[in-house]
C-alpha cells in the first residue's frame, strides 16, 4: 500500500507514503503541526509557497487554503507526524473565548530547529508502535507541552492560537481572484468568505454574472495556459496547481476551452522557436 496512516489518538497521527506524490487541498478546521522526518512537502497558497525537507518543522493555520504536495525522496518515504490543534483544545489552554489582543495575518509557520520542539515530537514514536489503545490524558499532555513549546520559541505564534474567530463576510471578488486555483467544494468557499452556500451562489452571480463552477474552470484554464505558453511548463506540472483533479479530466477541459490539447500547444510553441531565422 503506498498511504498508511498510524494513529494514537484522532489528534496525532503518523503518515508514510511510498508513491511519486501525494497532492491534496486544504483549508484544515484545525491548525496543523507538522514534523518532517524524511521527504519534502511543497505547500502552495495563492501569493507564497514553501518547500521543507527532513527535519523541518511547520504549523499550518487553520482556513488557510493551499495545495500540498507530498514527496517521497532519496530513496526514503515521506513520513511526517501531524498534529492537530483544535479550537476546543486550544480555548481549553487559553481558558478564555475572546480573540487574541494582537490581530497578524496568518500563515504558515517554520520553525527553526529546536531541542524542545524536536524532543517533543520524537518522543511520540514510540507509542506508534503501541498496540493497545494510547492513554488519552498522555495525548493530551503531549498537545499541551507542543503548544507551550511553540508560544515559547515564537512569540507570534500566540496570536494565531487564540484567535477563535470563524471567518467574517468578506469582499467576495477579491477573495475568488486570489484563491480560485484551489480545489475546494463551494460550501468551503462560502465559509470561508463568511456566507452560506445559498448566499454565496446568490452573491457569486451577482458579482461575476455566471455560476461559480463556470467561473472557476474558466479561470483555471485561462491559468493553465499561462504557465503553458509563458512559462513552458508541462501539463503534469501544470494541472494540480490550477485546481484539477487529475492530467485527463484537465487535457479534455483545456481542449473544450481552446480547440487543442495542452500538449499540442507545446508542440505549436516549440515548432514556432525551431523556424525562427
Amino acid at each position: 500500500m503506498d498511504y498508511q496512516v498510524n494513529y494514537i489518538t484522532p489528534d496525532i497521527k503518523l503518515s508514510q507514503y511510498t508513491g511519486k506524490l501525494f497532492k491534496t487541498e486544504a483549508a484544515f478546521s484545525d491548525h496543523l503541526l507538522v514534523w518532517l522526518i524524511s521527504g519534502e512537502t511543497k505547500i502552495i497558497q495563492a501569493d507564497q509557497s514553501f518547500v521543507f525537507g527532513p527535519g523541518s518543522t511547520f504549523l499550518i493555520p487553520r482556513n488557510q487554503l493551499a495545495t500540498i504536495i507530498n514527496i517521497p525522496k532519496d530513496g526514503l518515504p515521506h513520513k511526517a507526524v501531524a498534529m492537530h490543534l483544535s479550537a476546543e483544545r486550544l480555548r481549553e489552554f487559553y481558558n478564555h473565548e475572546s480573540t487574541a489582543q494582537k490581530r497578524i495575518q496568518s500563515k504558515v509557520f517554520s520553525f527553526e530547529e529546536h531541542p524542545l520542539l524536536e524532543s517533543c515530537l520524537s518522543s511520540l514514536i514510540p507509542y506508534f508502535d503501541m498496540q493497545e489503545n494510547f492513554p488519552k490524558n498522555i495525548a493530551s499532555l503531549k498537545i499541551t507541552e507542543a503548544i507551550s513549546i511553540l508560544k515559547t520559541i515564537n512569540t507570534d505564534i500566540d496570536a494565531i492560537l487564540s484567535d477563535f474567530d470563524d471567518p467574517g463576510k468578506i469582499d467576495l471578488i477579491s477573495f475568488m481572484e486570489k484563491n480560485f486555483m484551489f480545489n475546494m467544494p463551494l460550501e468551503k468557499f462560502g465559509y470561508l468568505t463568511g456566507r452560506s452556500l445559498t448566499t454565496f451562489k446568490r452573491d457569486f452571480y451577482k458579482s461575476f454574472s455566471m455560476t461559480p463552477q463556470r467561473w472557476l474552470t474558466k479561470k483555471r484554464l485561462e491559468l493553465a495556459y499561462h504557465h503553458l505558453s509563458e512559462k513552458n511548463r508541462k501539463p503534469v506540472e501544470v494541472y494540480y496547481e490550477t485546481g484539477f483533479e487529475n492530467l485527463s479530466h484537465f487535457s479534455s477541459a483545456f481542449k473544450k476551452q481552446f480547440g487543442y490539447a495542452p500538449t499540442e500547444l507545446q508542440k505549436e510553441k516549440k515548432a514556432r522557436v525551431v523556424d525562427k531565422p
